[in-house]
């Protein structure tokens, strides 16, 4: 596999704000580029904001965030990103979308739906079947959200077993006393497992009682975490 060099963009999304957020997009994405980087990961529903919770049930809003997309794909030209967004199918999807070339190439759907804690993601998602690898210029890559990377034997081993030299997780993981700790081990350990490379890339900033802590991570195949956001 020859050297990728991939930017995480931790930013702090607005639930409703499609075009704000789309901003943000592109402001990171310009400076990723900037910085020599060849594909830029954002976090889960990094178009909608997170929670979007009952916006969902609007069409309509669903709808803007895939036009919306586009025309960022559009935006971005040769520069590759991976960003959360919301999907509307057969059925409505939690997705990262893999931008590129100027389109919107492919999306992966979120396998595992929380509904603990604060979380309520079944009432209005189905879950993804499908756990596709991507090939960008030589490197494989699998892509997944939030949950799927906490559950072992779960979408990132399959795409692991299928050949996935880099495992790309998008968050919108909150925060509470210790979680920071716990979330780097589990990364650790798949990393270590899968003998992949694992980015991860999570939300920052408040939403009504939720607060996102960043603590984005890049960890090598052997476990040992190279790179740390704040």
């Amino acid at each position: 596999m020859r050297v990728v060099r991939i930017a995480v963009a931790q930013i702090n999304t607005t639930v409703g704000d499609i075009e704000g957020n789309c901003e943000s997009v592109r402001r990171y994405a310009r400076r990723a580029r900037e910085e020599g980087a060849e594909v830029v990961v954002f976090p889960e529903l990094a178009v909608s904001g997170y929670p979007p919770e009952d916006l969902l049930f609007k069409p309509s809003f669903a709808r803007a965030c895939e036009r919306s997309l586009v025309s960022l794909a559009h935006d971005l030209g040769d520069l590759w990103a991976i960003v959360g967004t919301v999907e509307l199918a057969d059925d409505l999807y939690n997705a990262a979308a893999v931008l590129g070339s100027g389109r919107v190439q492919q999306t992966y759907h979120k396998r595992y739906l929380p509904t603990y804690g604060v979380f309520d993601e079944d009432r209005y998602f189905r879950p993804g079947a499908a756990c596709p690898l991507y090939v960008f210029d030589g490197a494989r890559i699998g892509v997944t959200i939030c949950e799927d990377m906490w559950y072992p034997g779960g979408p990132a081993q399959w795409q692991a077993a299928a050949g996935a030299d880099i495992l790309i997780n998008i968050s919108a993981s909150p925060f509470h006393a210790g979680k920071g700790r716990v979330r780097e081990r589990m990364l650790a350990t798949r990393a270590a497992d899968y003998s992949a490379w694992v980015v991860y890339c999570n939300l920052v900033g408040g939403q009504d009682e939720l607060v996102f802590d960043g603590r984005s991570l890049v960890i090598h195949p052997n476990g040992n975490v190279v790179a740390h956001g704040a």
